[in-house]
């Protein structure tokens, strides 16, 4: 091979060199932090970039979706002086690639350990119960944390989430025995209260059974007075018919001589059983005149 073809192949060489070195192919949701001569110049997003060879160079990298970043593990000491480990999970997005690439030298880091400061510094201000019950204070105190110092980053931290918080084992069996003992009266108040309630029932079903049971003799009662009195109403109103028709039969032609007929009837029979009954008996002088 001539010297010409060498020389050939190296300047094709060199073109397509110089020529991936222009093309510059940004992915989605990243930005390209682009420098000239060393200094900051333009921002690319995705897409199709050119670049200015030797000159331009891509300084930085940045990923504009949301990152998860896994805050490691940390004892931190509660008010009434017992350690706990705790960690957490830290959501923030880039959204200015020029701070994040010129603010600081390591966001992500410089995130993790603003996060594990703020957070010894929260738990240090509650006590271990206190702790499990204020989580999510604990989680928006350490989002504005960040937040304040991240102004000058191009972050944004989106929220804070705490995955454990584990006490010593001494401390631990402690609270088991405590929420036994919990369970445990909780579950005797709760026997007793049935138990009571049950009583109470007991109670308003006997006062209920005595009360209908009453009001049943009542009405009974009340029944009965019903019947007898108007048992009674009929026998007088009978009474009175009868009567009323003896009267108007009395008025009626022949009958006077039928009631004295059925009067001296009577007067014979009785004076027919004082006979059986009595070993003396007063007999009228005249006996004809029943008057």
């Amino acid at each position: 091979m001539s010297t010409f073809s060498i020389i050939v192949l190296l300047l094709v060489g060199f073109g397509l060199f110089v020529g991936f070195k222009c093309i510059v192919i940004v992915p989605q949701m990243q930005a390209y932090v682009i420098e000239r001569l060393g200094k900051y110049n333009r921002i690319n997003t995705a897409g199709l970039q050119i670049l200015i060879p030797f000159i331009e160079r891509t300084a930085y990298k940045h990923t504009l979706k949301e990152q998860i970043i896994d805050v490691p593990e940390q004892v931190c000491i509660t008010r009434d002086n017992i350690p706990v480990t705790v960690d957490g999970v830290v959501y923030m997005q880039v959204l200015d690639a020029q701070k994040a690439s010129y603010g600081i030298s390591d966001y992500l880091f410089a995130s993790i350990q603003l996060a594990q400061t703020t957070m010894r510094s929260e738990i240090g201000q509650l006590e271990l119960d206190k702790t499990f019950q204020e989580r999510e204070k604990i989680n928006n105190a350490i989002v504005a944390a960040i937040d304040r110092a991240s102004a000058s980053w191009g972050i944004k931290v989106n929220r804070y989430e705490i995955k454990n918080i584990t006490p010593p084992e001494s401390i631990r069996n402690s609270m088991e025995m405590q929420m036994r003992a919990e369970r445990e009266k909780r579950a005797a108040i709760a026997t007793s209260e049935g138990q009571k309630q049950a009583q109470i029932y007991v109670a308003e079903g006997n006062k209920q059974q005595v009360v209908l049971n009453s009001e049943g003799e009542k009405q009974k009662r009340i029944n009965e007075a019903e019947g007898r009195a108007a048992e009674i109403l009929k026998v007088a109103e009978a009474t009175a018919q009868g009567i009323t028709r003896i009267a108007e039969a009395i008025n009626t032609q022949g009958g006077i001589n039928a009631v004295n007929l059925r009067i001296a009837e009577q007067y014979i029979g009785e004076f027919g059983r004082l006979a059986k009954t009595n070993n003396t008996m007063i007999v009228p002088t005249d006996l004809s005149n029943i008057a």
